[in-house]
């Protein structure tokens, strides 16, 4: 059977508000997250992500109080991420009312990680993030980056994915540094790419501007696509990118 593919919002949050920019930079506020979690949850979105975008740059963990207020509203998976760093974090958050959980510079700091959260709670719990951007010099073509997107974690971004979900990971969150927040479209290289080395699923992240713009990234290899600009400035809706993809010949939940 073929599994439908999941539309995602994220809720970039810095603050307690939604924000967005354009390669992590120039942020525009884009509203309350609990309010937008309840709109795109009646708008039908299949799942949500939460990222506080700032954590780990600041050296703290994610905003719970905001988590729980968010997953009282929903009643849809929610991932959420920024600042995770150890199993407590995780277990944490979990008990906040977050589905999964999103790694992404303690990973890379300490790859262990990946299997002691999976080990401790399933790798289902388990969303790696990869901030990846074009390096030339790299073997994919694709480096690491960390501390939204500010500097290099001298990794491959392809080898980074493969190993992580040998390491546990049940699902990659691939977000295009170079794409995000331009709605230039999704890079489809660096999703074949991640594809063609990993089974678990993979969520595109990064460059969506109009609706003709995600299903060559499910017919790259996504699972799942995931976007914020567009929902969230009102340019796009839900209905429409999913639409969109079943008139491409893709599963999705109406």
């Amino acid at each position: 059977m073929t599994l439908a593919v999941r539309v995602i919002p994220c809720l970039d949050v810095d603050d307690g508000r939604v924000v967005k920019g354009i390669r992590f930079r120039e942020m525009r506020d884009a509203g309350d997250p609990v309010e937008l979690a309840r709109v795109y949850d009646a708008e039908g979105a299949d799942e949500l992500t939460f990222l506080d975008i700032s954590a780990s740059h600041e050296g703290r963990s994610t905003t719970m109080e905001i988590v729980s207020r968010t997953a009282e509203q929903v009643f849809i998976p929610l991932t959420v991420g920024g600042g995770v760093g150890s199993v407590e974090d995780v277990h944490r958050l979990l008990r906040a009312g977050a589905d999964k959980v999103a790694v992404n510079t303690a990973a890379i700091r300490r790859p262990e990680l990946v299997a002691e959260i999976a080990d401790r709670f399933g790798r289902q719990v388990l969303v790696l993030s990869v901030d990846a951007r074009r390096a030339p010099g790299t073997d994919s073509g694709f480096e690491v980056t960390t501390h939204g997107g500010r500097r290099s974690a001298g990794l491959d971004a392809v080898e980074w994915a493969r190993r992580a979900a040998e390491l546990g990971a049940g699902e990659i969150l691939l977000n295009a540094m170079d794409a995000d927040g331009t709605r230039d479209g999704f890079d489809v290289d660096l999703i074949r790419l991640v594809r063609s080395e990993v089974s678990i699923p993979v969520v595109a992240s990064g460059g969506a501007g109009r609706v003709e713009h995600f299903p060559p990234a499910v017919e790259a290899g996504a699972d799942a696509v995931l976007a914020a600009t567009v929902f969230h400035f009102g340019t796009l809706r839900v209905g429409e990118v999913k639409r969109s993809l079943a008139d491409a010949g893709h599963p999705v939940r109406m």
